[in-house]
């Protein structure tokens, strides 16, 4: 097996370097590097012909499952920029944006508290066109604009709204038992 395990992600599907990919064309590249690595075909090989088969299929499961989400796939390229946006770490968030999240809080908690099975719903529903506007976003940050400081933000945006759809789901799930 003659390939780079220090490839990057995009690197090793043959995919451009950039935030709007072609799911299909990585899910493509995906099964068939998968169809190449995987260990049961160098089960028959020497151990250190095995390892480096392991090592191979645990980075396409990984460059994968990186790529596939466009959250993740965004903190990728913010890493390959060199950007550590802090992104657990840097709360630096416009004023804006954070009353913006409380505002979310309130109306969560308050559905909650009257299990309003219907207004989370609502707020379900409503959290979805707000994450899909921020991944428009986040496209023309990362790849026109290349505006890695507000991609960065966005992306601690749709991480908290990722987290506040969680909440939501788990809401819903504990008001249908």
């Amino acid at each position: 097996m003659s390939l780079d395990l220090h490839k990057d992600f995009f690197a090793l599907f043959g995919l451009p370097r950039q935030f709007g990919i072609s799911l299909e064309a990585l899910e493509a590249a995906y099964h068939e590097l998968h169809s190449q690595v995987h260990p049961d075909r160098h089960a028959h090989l020497q151990d250190v012909d095995k390892r480096r088969a392991m090592q191979w299929a645990t980075l396409a499961n990984e460059a994968f499952t990186t790529l596939r989400k466009p959250l993740t796939r965004a903190r990728y390229l913010l890493e390959l920029e060199g950007i550590d946006a802090g992104l657990e770490t840097n709360t630096a968030m416009s004023s804006e944006f954070l009353m913006e999240q409380m505002e979310w809080r309130e109306a969560v908690e308050e559905a909650c508290s009257a299990s309003d099975g219907a207004e989370l719903e609502s707020l379900h529903q409503r959290l979805r066109q707000q994450y899909r506007s921020l991944i428009d976003s986040l496209e023309e940050c990362l790849d026109m604009t290349r505006d890695h400081a507000a991609a960065a933000e966005t992306v601690r945006r749709l991480m908290f709204l990722e987290k506040l759809q969680h909440e939501i789901d788990d809401a819903l799930e504990a008001l249908e038992h």
